[in-house]
């Protein structure tokens, strides 16, 4: 059995295991590709970037046999390849570790690892070789656990590592990562860049689609990026920089989406929220801020710090222990979401898919949910009235969807985001929460996210803006606050941070 060959024995880079030369396709006659060269090293980690509809995921999925080419060449190690199913791809050394699992949870790993490729010991399984064979995989990408363990019962990183082992039970050459630490925490993440690491001196090579910027330059070596159907950058990663990945994906003008500019409207000296002594239950302590009307407030900390948990309280999820909540001039103690949302809150979820959205209904149903006391006619909800609404805001906050009546789960993830955002304003909210806003949506989003932002507190709101993204914090808020442990460590005006480091060493404490 050869199973662990490809995982163990280090292989030299050289100048293209995979080379695609003139990849185009078209959709209904509408051209996606035009023309696309793209090449992997053997042990290289490549990261494709692009804006929404750039083109990157439907390269990715020629590559990987989801779909056919209309015209080109793909070659891996030195030969030519006619991918037609993902089967193909898969049996030249080719997968891809998406965002969901493909794992089932009741199995063991090494089940899991196995499955569909079981070893056999005449016609009955060889447990025992599989448990030794998927055993060594796991120590040889650094993960210390049983094969025995039962896949439900590990935490998400470490379910990505299982499958990140699979592939390499089927001896895969190159592995593509859609989104990988979408949903890991900080230790996770630091675990899946050490396993790369290792896979790298290996000689597996590696695509990396990721929208955080941050991780493209702690972990790629190469970035490329697609504008249009087209490549319009290829360059080491140590030779670029944020304005310059930006530039090449969206332009000149967007780049001023990320960058720090006066406010329009200053923030007033009448306070919005004030918070006092807050203390949650063995996370938060003694956590005191305010946030003035029109201001945009940064919470900034490393996962597990507290961050997510007082935006939680503030808007009536989780029960304060002790301390003091005044919003707009009155002191409030939420029970409730509902009391929350009456008051003048509204809260942006880190996980718009399971908290902030129902991916089965409508864009419209979904961007009314909040006002639905205020479109009844009688005892129906005025189809006019709501129409208007969704209408408009979806004109206004420029979110691209072929009608208000499509299924919100065919959106991309920003927009998704945008409908999320919606509802809210609709609500006509004093105060935003937003928790890491911008997560998993592409960079033209961002952009447009942030604009939203500034335009809401403008209007003299107040935001308090959660994010693990430096340069997000940096380029719209007025304030930031550092939290290391459930405490304010630091409180940080904007002009005072002069650079992502002076955050970034905040934060570290």
């Amino acid at each position: 059995m050869s199973h662990r060959e490809n995982a163990l024995n280090p292989v030299p880079q050289d100048e293209g295991l995979l080379q695609m030369r003139g990849i185009c396709k078209s959709f209904n006659g509408v051209p996606v590709l035009k023309n696309v060269d793209f090449t992997l090293r053997r042990g290289e980690v490549h990261a494709l970037v692009g804006g929404n509809g750039a083109g990157k995921s439907t390269l990715m999925k020629i590559f990987t046999g989801v779909y056919t080419k209309d015209s080109g060449t793909v070659v891996v190690d030195g030969e030519e390849v006619h991918f037609k199913s993902y089967d193909d791809a898969s049996h030249a050394g080719v997968r891809m570790i998406f965002q969901e699992f493909s794992l089932v949870p009741t199995l063991t790993i090494y089940e899991n690892i196995f499955l569909n490729n079981e070893a056999l010991n005449g016609l009955a399984l060889d447990r025992k070789q599989m448990r030794k064979v998927a055993g060594e995989l796991l120590q040889s990408i650094g993960l210390d656990i049983s094969p025995n363990a039962l896949v439900s019962s590990l935490p998400v990183g470490y379910q990505q590592m299982v499958e990140i082992t699979k592939a390499l039970s089927m001896n895969a050459k190159i592995l593509v990562l859609d989104e990988p630490t979408a949903s890991l925490t900080d230790a996770e993440v630091g675990m899946l860049f050490s396993t790369m690491e290792r896979l790298k001196t290996t000689g597996v090579s590696m695509v990396y689609i990721s929208h955080r910027m941050s991780e493209i330059f702690q972990v790629t070596d190469t970035v490329s990026v697609i504008r249009g159907g087209q490549v319009v950058l290829t360059e080491p990663t140590s030779e670029l920089d944020i304005p310059a990945i930006v530039h090449a994906m969206l332009g000149e003008s967007a780049e001023k989406s990320f960058e720090w500019v006066p406010r329009a409207n200053p923030p007033s000296d009448e306070l919005m929220l004030d918070v006092q002594n807050l203390n949650l239950d063995n996370v938060v302590e003694d956590v005191t801020f305010q946030v003035r009307k029109g201001e945009i407030l940064g919470i900034a900390g490393l996962m597990g710090s507290g961050r997510t948990e007082i935006l939680k309280a503030l808007f009536g999820m989780d029960k304060v222990k002790s301390g003091s909540i005044t919003l707009d001039g009155q002191q409030v103690r939420f029970r409730n979401v509902q009391q929350a949302i009456t008051a003048g809150m509204a809260l942006v979820p880190e996980d718009r898919r399971r908290e902030g959205l129902v991916l089965g209904h409508t864009v419209k149903a979904n961007a009314i949910v909040t006002v639905l006391d205020q479109l009844l006619k009688g005892f129906m909800i005025s189809e006019r009235k709501s129409n208007e609404l969704v209408h408009g805001k979806v004109t206004e906050l420029n979110v691209k969807t072929d009608g208000i009546n499509k299924t919100i789960s065919l959106l991309s993830g920003g927009n998704q985001q945008k409908v999320v955002i919606a509802k809210w304003l609709a609500a006509n909210p004093k105060v935003l929460l937003l928790d890491e806003p911008t997560a998993g949506i592409d960079i033209g989003a961002k952009g447009e996210i942030t604009a939203i932002i500034r335009d809401f507190a403008d209007a003299g709101n107040s935001v308090v803006l959660v994010s693990s993204e430096l340069v997000e914090l940096m380029a719209v808020c007025d304030r930031v606050i550092v939290l290391h442990d459930g405490k304010v460590t630091q409180n940080l005006d904007r002009q005072d941070i002069e650079s992502e480091e002076v955050l970034q060493n905040a934060i570290q404490g």
